[in-house]
């Protein structure tokens, strides 16, 4: 069984362009990513404590995209890169978020598979940043983001499958791909992950 769906549509060569030609702006942003998508795994442990089947899953996600940020930091801090003095609203989760539904069961599944939809965009987009790289060492790191990201697009539906059945998680998850890249296709390219 298939735990994730592909992108809807592909990122354009212009937003890798966009990227590569102001690497560390992409950096700020990524770390910024990774410090919300630790923030958002645990505020689901937060938020929904009776769910003891997925919390140390959510946990040890938390945790890994956390050493993510550290390592991107890392690689900042070697070159010189400050951290963003704030963290700028993200557009692109923000119009995900605006579609959830409103009953908490029904939004509890909509927040998983956003999570999934979000971390599958970002092994995508992960591997576009690898291939780009003349750097050894980066493209490295980038490709073991990109497996690490994939993975965790599968943890989110592998953990909705536990409280809902296939027959709601996969037409829902279906939407919010399709959703995604009407989303993704509306914003202006920058040299940031989303």
């Amino acid at each position: 069984m298939k735990l994730n769906l592909d992108v809807g549509i592909p990122s354009k060569q212009e937003w890798i362009e966009a990227v590569m030609n102001d690497f560390p702006s992409f950096l700020q942003d990524h770390a910024d990513c990774e410090r919300k998508a630790s923030a958002m795994a645990m505020s689901m442990v937060a938020k929904y404590p009776d769910r003891v089947e997925i919390i140390p899953e959510l946990i040890e996600t938390g945790v890994e995209e956390l050493e993510h940020f550290q390592m991107v930091y890392k690689i900042m801090a070697e070159r010189g890169i400050q951290l963003a003095h704030q963290i700028k609203e993200d557009k692109y989760v923000k119009q995900l978020i605006k579609l959830c539904h409103s009953g908490r069961e029904e939004r509890f599944m909509d927040r998983m598979l956003i999570a999934s939809v979000v971390e599958t965009r970002g092994a995508e987009r992960f591997k576009m940043v690898a291939d780009a790289q003349t750097d050894e060492e980066m493209a490295k790191f980038y490709k073991m983001l990109w497996v690490s990201e994939a993975k965790h697009g599968h943890i989110y539906v592998k953990m909705a499958l536990n409280y809902f059945s296939e027959e709601q998680v996969f037409p829902r998850l279906e939407w919010w791909v399709e959703r995604e890249a009407e989303i993704l296709d509306g914003l202006e390219i920058r040299s940031a992950l989303h």
